[in-house]
């Protein structure tokens, strides 16, 4: 992992997640919504709808928001016609940058967008420009220390991709991603518990930033964290302590 640490870089990811909770029921009840309204509103033949709806619980979002969230999206309540966009583009040092969006008025969100990329040192680029160099998967980490055999053969028995350690001992599983949740539940079962894990978009190539442009490329992944269509925002970018 070229000298830093993903255990340090994924608590220190974790820490600002769990400082933004106020904004993550919106975020999720328009996911809900979303893959609801494209792939109907049962999640047993729906699995974005039940990544969202399993994420939606481990936040504690009660049911009735999340039976009102897909009755949105199935039509049975009036509910905002939501939009999905992606943007890409470039931060500090080079690093890609995808920004995914739900909104429902498109010109608002790419002038929101774009300030943000420049304003905070990037450049928005055009479609696909970043896309090639990020991988859709999931992914679970366990803490150092975690038997690396026997989660290996768990993993893999549980239909895992992959399985990489990382030079501070951390353990990375890779799941398709829509086989997600299976892998996670088959290894819970089997007794490993992940200290946090995604679908997400994994980059292929990472770049260590520190000093000030880390500072900077924090400072723009936080604007695009503030704005209210943004959904998610993936980037090849490392930010060391």
């Amino acid at each position: 992992m070229a000298g830093h640490s993903k255990w340090a870089n994924i608590q220190h990811r974790k820490g600002r997640q769990d400082a933004k909770r106020g904004k993550i029921f919106t975020k999720l009840i328009k996911e809900i919504t979303v893959a609801a309204k494209m792939g109907g509103g049962d999640m047993n033949f729906n699995p974005r709808l039940r990544l969202a709806i399993e994420k939606a619980k481990e936040e504690n979002m009660p049911a009735d928001n999340i039976d009102r969230a897909v009755k949105r999206g199935t039509g049975e309540l009036e509910g905002v016609n939501y939009e999905e966009i992606r943007y890409e583009g470039y931060g500090i040092g080079g690093a890609a940058v995808m920004v995914d969006c739900l909104t429902d008025n498109r010109t608002r969100t790419v002038a929101d967008v774009r300030h943000a990329f420049s304003k905070y040192g990037g450049n928005m680029g055009t479609d696909g420009c970043v896309a090639f160099q990020f991988t859709h998967c999931g992914y679970l980490i366990f803490a150092p220390g975690t038997d690396e055999a026997a989660l290996m053969d768990a993993a893999l028995e549980a239909g895992a991709d992959d399985v990489v350690t990382h030079d501070d001992g951390s353990i990375e599983v890779i799941t398709p991603p829509y086989e997600y949740s299976t892998v996670k539940e088959k290894l819970e079962a089997a007794g490993f518990k992940a200290e946090m894990g995604e679908v997400t978009m994994k980059p292929q190539n990472e770049i260590e930033l520190t000093g000030d442009d880390a500072v900077k490329m924090q400072k723009l992944l936080d604007a695009f964290d503030a704005l209210d269509d943004v959904q998610e925002v993936y980037t090849s970018a490392v930010i060391s302590e």
